[in-house]
This record gives structure tokens, C-alpha cells and sequence, in this order.
């Protein structure tokens, strides 16, 4: 089998977290774009008794998700100094706003509300419909095409 305990023990944990994650996603509708759009239309609100046609239950799994980051964010170092299954904790070394930042931000929440799909959800549901599949395609050829230009940049400023 595996000859490195703590690699399988890693591989593990994070297929765990990735079915725990896909399985809250199918079972709260996240994985469907119309109720994703149903939460961000806003003006729905005003069409019929409220909430009218807008659906507020994203707000729950999103404060649920948040609620749970924050809780593990604050515990993580009080229960542990060094991770079950590695060297140590990865944090982020940069912790200002830039234009990347915003950027990325800006074009996330467009092609979030423009399709009804994020990274997360997109891949949960990319073999079971066309519209995820594609979207995943593009997604990841987009990622790529960014790696390599901020690759290409960095080394024309070098």
C-alpha cells in the first residue's frame, strides 16, 4: 500500500473534508445556479408577500460556513501547535488589500451572479450537468491562463 502513513493520513482527511463539503452543498441546493440567482436577485423581494420570490436560504449556509471558519480559526492554535498531519499551520503572509485582491474579488462575485456557479459548487455538480461541466472547463482554463501570465509578468519585473 502506502509506504508514507502521514501522506495517506493527509489524502484521507482532505477526501473527507472535499465529501463533507460536496454533501452540504447538494443537500442545502447550493449545487443549483437558479437558487444561487434566486438569493442574489434582490428586487424579488418586492414580488409577493415577503420575501416575495427571493430566496434567503443561502444567507443561512453562508452564516453557517462563516460561523464554523470562525470557530475553527480561533480554536485551531489553542487545541494544537502543529498540525495532525504536517510540519506546520499555512497562513497567509500578506494580509493587505490589493489590486488582486479586488480584482479577483470583483470577477468571482460577476461570475457568480452571471451563471449561479462558484468554484465550490461548480465542481461538486460538473459531472452531472453540461452548464457545470462547462463552466468548470472554463474556470480551470482561466486559472491556468492567469497562472501563466502573472508567472510571465513576474519574471519580466525580475
Amino acid at each position: 500500500m502506502n509506504d508514507n502513513p502521514q501522506r495517506a493520513g493527509r489524502l484521507g482527511l482532505a477526501f473527507s473534508a472535499g465529501l463533507l463539503f460536496a454533501s452540504g452543498l447538494v443537500l442545502s441546493g447550493m449545487t443549483q445556479p437558479l437558487k444561487v440567482m434566486g438569493f442574489l436577485d434582490i428586487t424579488a423581494m418586492g414580488k409577493g408577500p415577503f420575501p416575495g420570490l427571493w430566496d434567503p436560504t443561502l444567507a443561512f449556509v453562508m452564516g453557517g460556513a462563516v460561523s464554523v471558519t470562525l470557530l475553527a480559526f480561533a480554536w485551531t492554535r489553542r487545541i494544537s501547535q502543529t498540525p495532525l498531519f504536517g510540519n506546520q499551520f499555512y497562513e497567509p503572509s500578506q494580509n493587505k488589500i490589493d489590486l488582486p485582491l479586488v480584482g479577483g474579488a470583483v470577477m468571482f462575485g460577476a461570475g457568480w451572479g452571471l451563471v449561479g456557479y462558484c468554484p465550490g459548487p461548480a465542481l461538486a455538480s460538473a459531472l452531472l450537468s453540461a452548464d457545470a461541466l462547462i463552466f468548470t472547463a472554463a474556470m480551470l482554463a482561466g486559472m491556468f491562463i492567469c497562472k501563466t501570465f502573472l508567472s510571465k509578468t513576474a519574471k519580466i519585473a525580475s
